[in-house]
């Protein structure tokens, strides 16, 4: 999470994107977030207070972009992209790779 957070309020990096590169940039780091809560918490509150404490990182740090930088600016479609990663993240927990972490570590 603090890699997400100073990534989104330091100066961007000075390369070319893709059209909407950026998009799938937010898509995968919050669907990465979201897929380790799933790892982390069990099924139930816990999991989806996760969820939506990230959704409301991406939105509050898209707001903090447009008030405290001078080098980013707020996107609402960065933050329907965060969204969209949180809710493919926590699509995970139906998958197969669920419970990845505990049969590596167990």
């Amino acid at each position: 999470m603090a890699v997400v957070c100073v990534a989104s309020l330091t100066p961007p990096p000075p390369m070319e994107l893709p059209r909407h590169g950026d998009k799938v940039e937010h898509l995968l780091a919050y669907a990465a977030l979201a897929a380790a809560a799933v790892q982390v918490f069990r099924p139930g509150r816990a999991l989806w207070a996760a969820g939506i404490g990230l959704v409301l990182m991406g939105v509050a740090l898209e707001f903090a972009q447009g008030a405290l930088t001078q080098t980013r600016m707020a996107d609402p479609a960065d933050a329907l992209a965060n969204t969209a990663g949180v809710l493919l993240g926590l699509g995970t927990r139906l998958t197969r790779w669920r419970d990845l972490l505990l049969r590596r570590g167990g």
